[in-house]
Parts: structure tokens; C-alpha cells; sequence
């Protein structure tokens, strides 16, 4: 009873506290509230969406989790912390503790989330609880290691409705010395003890980014991680973790997260030798150095995980809600993705006025929304050897300027976007040759060259300042509605020769600091600006760069087979909301494969559509097809970018059948897509399954394109439509189909 009282007791003092005394809120507040402390158990417990976590303070004072799995009732109970009991002599009392957050320090055997060295050439760090304070629904927990001088601020934030946890730390140098973190991690998750777990991760490489591995999880380590300066797309800063053999779309436990940063980063997933699993993620910590003297702090990354007993569509479909309502800058009102015209396919670097006009009026006749000049309409742009950074439109091309330009796509009824890649310089600049040494480099050594270009130091603050200034500029002096910020080489030689030695290491961190900064600056300067990620494709695609701009671009493969396996491989971490698909020429550029103009339409429709295509080059009845699958897909975009996402049948490992369905969140539609690669041996295609339909609903049917079999009723209910299923008839090579299903009553109230 005493340990009841005291429990609440703590949650009334908190809550008063956050309430700022108003006690008649209080009782409501107290059933609403998702992170509660147990002061005589010493416990913090987060209850959201259908998921409960749980840590405490054990006896040696570190935090230590207890449980994270499917939502309790209120009254169950959960354990006090105690460590593992120790098995012999190499592994003591704490050795193997599933710490929230470990520094590296005592008998410690555990991946640490910190690991430091003094200037006295201390490297023991034990981190211990200190205090904690909740606030607006926030959980800030305080550990140090009081003889060293560290606090470790750890900062918790839940979203209510998706169960999905945010975890960062901030570390700050309360000692008479400088310190310097050799690793600076985010956070921790640990997961119950199995033998049975498998891990999902995003692999890939240019033109070919995100295929699903999976692999079963064994005593050892795997590490994922990025090196290159930015997220790059060899992995991707994602992970799914599924317990047992059964798991599947729909079925299963699933823990998952992402890191939301944009440089070089790590998470690093550990069984260990009591089949303890635990995921540790923030700064890579491969050539990682960050010095801070007396007084001076660092802020991680924030971490952001969750779980699910609904296996890995579920896991997706939840990360996807979290993105539109947390992460996107709309914070759950995103904007639809205007149908977009970009122009590069058409004219390369042969950019001119009277070009880019014929090719609007085009594009404004088969319906596009948002007309985007590409590379090659500024300084001396004539290839990717000259050019870059010199951000001033180039007369030859444009003799007016833009003005002319954009005041036509406005009057064809479009907004107006620019190619910009402003991180990056050619030698072969007037920037570059004003400033040789705003790029990264060491100094004294040779300067690799990537697409031609060398990378732009951010991390200085008057290469920040230009970046900032010159966007700020183009901006004001011309009506631009959106900007395609494209980053086409990862780092080399990255060094930092302004700084002192011992500093010049932090460029891992400044940088993208001052990237973000510039284009939050920029967007409250110039607000309605939409921005889309672009690196080469999907190699700067993460839930950092997600909470600034709109939409990514997640491959220069625009090929609309390859792109089923990319679009699918995407969604399992990213939201269709902000994933842009194009429908260029036939053939391909990159693998020569033709397709028919339905398959190319259909492929992108699944995504933000887009036309890279030549269109001047189209004849008549292709227009007339591009104008329908246009008008159609204004009709279910709603659907197809906010809506629920489920995937039917899979297309990875070059499988010949793909296909998905999204569901409106308010259930009033469904639009299904089904996608022959390769037709085999005469076989049917299989029959779909529907999902997220209301059983007791009925829904007519209509086909944007394809058939089906004979004898499928025009209505049906959604139990029919999910348990029966609807057959296509897809039989050829790169063939397709879609259907759209209206939700047009109840069972006993159909309306005709």
C-alpha cells in the first residue's frame, strides 16, 4: 500500500507540476498520462499506441531496461531492476547489464553508448542515475559520473498514437579538464532474451538502392553504418527486428527504429553471451573525435523506435503515420505531392528559354502541376565539369533571367522549381578560384574529385553563410515555389586545416548541424518553399533530412521494373507520402528494358508521380494516355501517399510479381496495383487478397487498367473482397493492372 501511495503520489507532483497547479485537470491528465515514475520501485514506465517500455534504476544506480513489447494494463505489475547475477570472473555483477545508456567504464562488457578520454588520460567513465524530470509529456533522465565531471542528460519523447519512442542524450563536461568523445551514441535499446531473432536492413548502391536483406541474429556482432559523410545508400539507418519463424506481413514481433541524421552514422546491433540483444545508434564512430572543453556540451541525434505484434507491414504502416504527423515539416497536415514535370531527361545541359517554355506548355496540357528546370541554367554549366557553385543564372541561356520563364508556368497554371546542388564546387569556378580552401581537404594532400566536384565545408560558418546568402538571394529575386537540392559525391580527405588538430574531427557533426540550419533558415525566410532530398537517389534519404524538406528521391533508376523493388524496399521505412517515382523513356536509360506507357504510369503511381520524359517527343495518343493516367491519379493520390500501405505480393530478389494496396485513412477508398515482370509458364497470376477493409462495408470496383476474370460482381462487401479476393488477369511480359475500390455503404444500405 505504501509503495501504491508513493507511486501515486510521484505521478500527482509531476503532474501538478506540468499542469502548473490546475488540479481540476489533473484527474483527467493522470489517465492520459504516457510516462509515469514509481518512486518506491524506482521504475519509469511509457504507455503509447498498443506498446509499453519500461526501465529502472537498479541497485548500482544505472538504468536498466525492463521491458519494451506489447501494451499492459495499468495494473501490472513490472519488476525492479536488478543486474544479471554474475557468471564467473570474466563476467561480474554489471558486466552484461541491458543499460538504457552505458558509458564505457568498470567491468563493463556491453557496447557502450559513450566512451571517452581525458586530458589527464582517464578513460573510465560510470555513468550513474542522478534525477529525472517529466514535462509536456517529455521524460529527461540525469546520469553522471560525478568524480569525472560528466552529466549525461537523456531525453525521452513518446507519440500517443503510434507507440513510437524518441531517444537522444546531451553530454556535457562539467570537469576542470577538456574531455574528448571518442563515442557518442544515442541511445540504446535492449531487447528480451531469445535465440530467435532475425535482422531487416536497407542495403544498395547507385541505381540500385534499397533491397531488404535479412539475417538471423547469433551471438556477435553486425554493424550498420555509414562512413561516407552523409547517410549514403549502402545502408540505410534503419532496422527491423523480428522474433521467431512465423513473422511475416502480417503476423509476428517486430521491434524497429531509424536514426534521424545525415551524416556518418552507426548502429551497431549486439547479441552477447546471455542472448541479450541490445541496438545501439548515433555518430559513427570511425574517425569520430569531439572535443569539449570546460563548460561545453554535445547533442546526439535522436533515435526513434517501436514495436509491434503485427509483424513488418504493421511496423511500416506505423513508421509511416509517425513521418506525416512527427517528422515531416506539415506535422500531420502534409501537402500532396503535385504531379511534376523535371526537364533534365529532355534537354540534359542544354537548357535554354525557348526550350523550357515549349517543354511547360506540354506539360501544362497533360495536366502537371509543377514544372522543375534541372541543371545547366546557371554560370558556365555547360557539362558537370564547370559550374558549380556559381549561382547566377546564365545569360546566354536565359537572357532575362528567369522571370520570363517562371511567369509562363505560372500563367500555364504550375508552380515553378530549379535544380540547385549547393554543397558542391567544381574547380573549374569562379567560387573555387576566389576560395580554394572553403572545401574539405587536408592540407598539403590531393583533392579527389567526385562528378568532377569537391565538397563545400559547411562546418565553417562562412561557407555556411555564402551557401545560406546566395539561396536567400535566389529566392527573393525570383518566384520559386520549390528547389531540388541534389548531392552528388560522398566525402573525401576530411579534414578541417582552419581548426586546431584536436578539433578538426568534429566536421562530422558541424556540417550537418549547419546544413540543417540553412535550410530551416531558408524556409522561414522564403515560407510555402517546398524542398526535395536528392543524393545521386536515395543516398541522403533519413528521418534528419525528412523534418526539412517534403519529398525524396530515392533512385536515379527510372526504370519502371527496377523500380517495384525500389519503391517496395523504401516503404518498409519511409512513407509513400514523400517517395517521388517519374515516368521517363522507352527504353530506359539505364538498362535499355522497354515498357509500355501504361507500365511506366502505373510503376510511379504508387509513389509522388512525376514525368521525366521527353515529352515533345510524344505523339498524340501517348498524350492522350498520359492525360488519362494524369486525371486518374489526382482522383486516389490522397490514397496512395497518405493512406495505409499494404504490401500483397513482393517483388525483391527479382521476383515476377509485385503488388500493393493503399487504404484511405478514412476507408472510403482502396487502390490496388498488380505488376507481371515475367510471365512463367502460361501460370495465372494469384489471386489478391485485400487488407484494411471494413468487412461489413460494400465497395464497387472500377479498373484503371487491366482486366478481370469473368464473373467478378461489381460490388461486393469488404470480407469478399478480403477473403475471396479478386483475380487479374496479367499474363505477359511487363504487363499490369489497377483498380480502385468505393466504399459506398453497408451491407443493408448499398447506395446505386
Amino acid at each position: 500500500m505504501k509503495q501504491a501511495n508513493a507511486y501515486l503520489a510521484t505521478i500527482m507532483l509531476a503532474l501538478v507540476a506540468g499542469l502548473g497547479g490546475n488540479v481540476p485537470a489533473l484527474a483527467a491528465a493522470t489517465q492520459a498520462a504516457p510516462i509515469r515514475y514509481d518512486a518506491a520501485r524506482r521504475v519509469f514506465r511509457i504507455d503509447a499506441g498498443k506498446v509499453t517500455y519500461a526501465f529502472g534504476v537498479n541497485a548500482d544506480g544505472e538504468l536498466q531496461t525492463l521491458y519494451w513489447g506489447s501494451r499492459l494494463m495499468a495494473g501490472d505489475p513490472l519488476p525492479v531492476a536488478v543486474p544479471p547475477a554474475p557468471r564467473s570472473s570474466f563476467d561480474p555483477v554489471g558486466a552484461d547489464t541491458p543499460q538504457e545508456y552505458a558509458g564505457w567504464g568498470g567491468p563493463i562488457t556491453v557496447m557502450p553508448d559513450l566512451k571517452v578520454h581525458f586530458a589527464d588520460g582517464n578513460r573510465d567513465l560510470v555513468l550513474r542515475y542522478d534525477s529525472y524530470r517529466i514535462d509536456d509529456g517529455k521524460l529527461q533522465v540525469m546520469l553522471h559520473d560525478r568524480r569525472a565531471g560528466i552529466d549525461v542528460m537523456l531525453n525521452y519523447s513518446v507519440d500517443a498514437a503510434t507507440g513510437i519512442i524518441g531517444r537522444s542524450a546531451r553530454i556535457e563536461n562539467h570537469a576542470s579538464q577538456a574531455v574528448t568523445l571518442d563515442r557518442a551514441a544515442s541511445a540504446s535499446w535492449n531487447l528480451p532474451p531469445a535465440t530467435d531473432y532475425s535482422l531487416r536492413y536497407l542495403t544498395g548502391t547507385w541505381a540500385s538502392e534499397w533491397h531488404v536483406r535479412t539475417r538471423p541474429l547469433t551471438p556477435g556482432a553486425t554493424e550498420l553504418e555509414s562512413r561516407r559523410g552523409s547517410t549514403g545508400d549502402e545502408n540505410n539507418p534503419w532496422f527491423a527486428i523480428e522474433r521467431g519463424a512465423q513473422w511475416n506481413e502480417s503476423h509476428g514481433r517486430v521491434w524497429f527504429g531509424a536514426l534521424a541524421w545525415s551524416g556518418s552514422w552507426s548502429i551497431h546491433v549486439d547479441q552477447d553471451v546471455l542472448n541479450q540483444v541490445r541496438v545501439t545508434g548515433g555518430y559513427d564512430p570511425f574517425d569520430f573525435s569531439y572535443r569539449l572543453e570546460p563548460g561545453q556540451g554535445l547533442d546526439t541525434p535522436v533515435f526513434y523506435a517501436g514495436y509491434t505484434d503485427d509483424g513488418i507491414g504493421e511496423a511500416s504502416r506505423l513508421m509511416h503515420q509517425f513521418e506525416r504527423d512527427r517528422i515531416l515539416p506539415a506535422h500531420g497536415h502534409p501537402k500532396l505531392r503535385p504531379v511534376l514535370y523535371n526537364s533534365w531527361e529532355a534537354t540534359g545541359f542544354k537548357v535554354n528559354e525557348a526550350e523550357q517554355e515549349r517543354l511547360a506548355g506540354k506539360a501544362a496540357a497533360l495536366g502537371v502541376e509543377r514544372f522543375v528546370v534541372d541543371d545547366g541554367w546557371f554560370g558556365a554549366r555547360n557539362s558537370d565539369h564547370a559550374g558549380l557553385g556559381d549561382w547566377t543564372v546564365n545569360r546566354e541561356k536565359f537572357p532575362h533571367g528567369l522571370k520570363p520563364l517562371i511567369d509562363k508556368v505560372h500563367a500555364l497554371g504550375m508552380s515553378f522549381g530549379l535544380w540547385v546542388e549547393p554543397e558542391m564546387v567544381n574547380p573549374d569556378s569562379d567560387l573555387y578560384r576566389r576560395h580554394p580552401d572553403w572545401v574539405l581537404n587536408f592540407k598539403g594532400r590531393p583533392r579527389s574529385l567526385g562528378r568532377n566536384q569537391l565538397v563545400l565545408n559547411l562546418a565553417r560558418d562562412d561557407v555556411s553563410q555564402y551557401v545560406f546568402q546566395v539561396l536567400d538571394e535566389l529566392l527573393s529575386r525570383n518566384d520559386i515555389q520549390f528547389l531540388k537540392w541534389d548531392y552528388n559525391r560522398n566525402w573525401s580527405e576530411p579534414g578541417w586545416p582552419q581548426q586546431a588538430p584536436d578539433r578538426q574531427q568534429q566536421v562530422y557533426v558541424t556540417y550537418v548541424r549547419h546544413l540543417y540550419d540553412i535550410i530551416r533558415r531558408l524556409r522561414e525566410r522564403h515560407p510555402g518553399l517546398e524542398i526535395e532530398s536528392c543524393s545521386g537517389g536515395g543516398a541522403r534519404v533519413d528521418l534528419g533530412i525528412m523534418g526539412l524538406t517534403d519529398e525524396v528521391w530515392p533512385s536515379d533508376n527510372t526504370d519502371p521494373s527496377d523500380r517495384l523493388s525500389i519503391q517496395d524496399g523504401f516503404t518498409y521505412a519511409y512513407a509513400p507520402a514523400v517517395m517521388m517515382a517519374w515516368v521517363t523513356g522507352s527504353p530506359n536509360w539505364v538498362n535499355g528494358r522497354s515498357s509500355s506507357l501504361d507500365f511506366r504510369f502505373l510503376s510511379a503511381m504508387q509513389g509522388g508521380l512525376g514525368i521525366g520524359a521527353d515529352i515533345l517527343k510524344w505523339t498524340p495518343a501517348e498524350d492522350a494516355v498520359a492525360r488519362r493516367y494524369i486525371a486518374a491519379y489526382k482522383d486516389i493520390r490522397a490514397t496512395v501517399q497518405l493512406g495505409r500501405l499494404y504490401r500483397l505480393l513482393s517483388p525483391q530478389g527479382h521476383a515476377p510479381r509485385s503488388a500493393t494496396e493503399s487504404v484511405a485513412i478514412d476507408g472510403r477508398q482502396a487502390v490496388l496495383f498488380a505488376f507481371l515482370r515475367q510471365g512463367q509458364d502460361a501460370q495465372a497470376y494469384p489471386t489478391l487478397y485485400l487488407q484494411g477493409l471494413d468487412e461489413t462495408a460494400r465497395y464497387r470496383y472500377r479498373l484503371i487498367h487491366g482486366k478481370a476474370a469473368a464473373g467478378t460482381p461489381a460490388v461486393a462487401s469488404g470480407a469478399y473482397w478480403m477473403h475471396h479476393g479478386i483475380d487479374l488477369e496479367l499474363r505477359n511480359d511487363m504487363d499490369a493492372a489497377a483498380a480502385v475500390f468505393e466504399r459506398i455503404g453497408t451491407a443493408g444500405n448499398v447506395r446505386r
